[in-house]
């Protein structure tokens, strides 16, 4: 598989004068845009994605979508099941099943007790279930285990 290719960091703002994203927008309002309203409104959007759980099950009349993760990858992979869980319909739950529970975040930096977030402290803080392959509740287990 090939490698992935780090994204190259956004050019510092060098000579921008504040409340603009760069010295030319600031030299057109100035000029041919003067007229204009410059970021004048904000408006919200969402972007539309499709996710397909891994596994999904109903459970004392609750479903819940089991997300088998042997690990997360980057910042965008983990941060989306935040956007999910808001899309998710109402007696639905979102839950993780951690092949390695207390392994690094990518890109976690070192804490002062030189340990990084961990998979676990990131659902317990995002308020995600979570659970190992040990410490999966005996119901959901099929009953030939």
């Amino acid at each position: 598989m090939p490698r992935r290719v780090p994204r190259k960091p956004r050019p510092k703002k060098i000579n921008v004068p504040k409340g603009y994203d760069s010295r030319w927008e600031y030299d057109i309002h100035l000029g041919i845009l003067q007229d204009w309203k410059h970021h004048w409104d904000v408006i919200q959007y969402v972007v539309e994605h499709k996710y397909e759980a891994d596994f999904v099950r109903d459970i004392n009349g609750k479903t819940i979508l089991l997300e088998a993760k042997g690990r997360f990858w980057d910042h965008a992979e983990y941060s989306k099941y935040i956007h999910i869980r808001k899309a998710l319909p109402e007696n639905t739950e979102l839950v993780f099943l951690f092949q390695k529970p207390f392994s690094p975040m990518p890109g976690a930096k070192v804490r002062k007790d030189e340990t990084k977030r961990t998979h676990a402290e990131w659902a317990e803080t995002n308020n995600f279930t979570w659970y190992s392959e040990e410490t999966l509740p005996k119901e959901w287990k099929n009953e030939t285990e």
